[in-house]
């Protein structure tokens, strides 16, 4: 193959990976932003922002890789923060629940009356 078309498929690869990590980025910021209590906030960057992060940095490993240099730094970034975005996300709904934060009917979670429990 030649090192042309190499090059140009690699540089629309890596610019797609960017426009859609971007986007993630975008869309995980706007909820944190727009959503109306913890636990709906709570989804936007640990979901989308982890995907937009993801993408930037495969886009990054691949232009590195068609440069010549192989660098195994930005795949052990994603491994990390695709193993801990979750534990810390889980470990922050649980305090929530714990100090039964108000969910968005304004009832503390975990209430009897926002439960439906008599």
């Amino acid at each position: 193959m030649d090192t042309a078309v190499l090059s140009t498929l690699s540089e629309f690869f890596v610019a797609a990976c960017l426009l859609a990590g971007s986007l993630f980025v975008f869309i995980g910021s706007l909820g944190l932003v727009r959503l109306p209590d913890f636990y709906c906030r709570l989804h936007a960057p640990s979901k989308a922002t982890t995907l937009g992060l993801g993408a930037t940095l495969i886009a990054s490993s691949i232009y590195f890789s068609v440069r010549g240099e192989l660098s195994l730094h930005e795949l052990l970034i994603v491994f990390f923060v695709f193993i801990t975005t979750p534990v810390s996300a889980h470990m922050l709904a649980k305090v929530a629940l714990h100090k039964r934060l108000p969910n968005i009917s304004g009832a503390p979670v975990g209430d009897p009356e926002s439960d439906g429990v008599e």
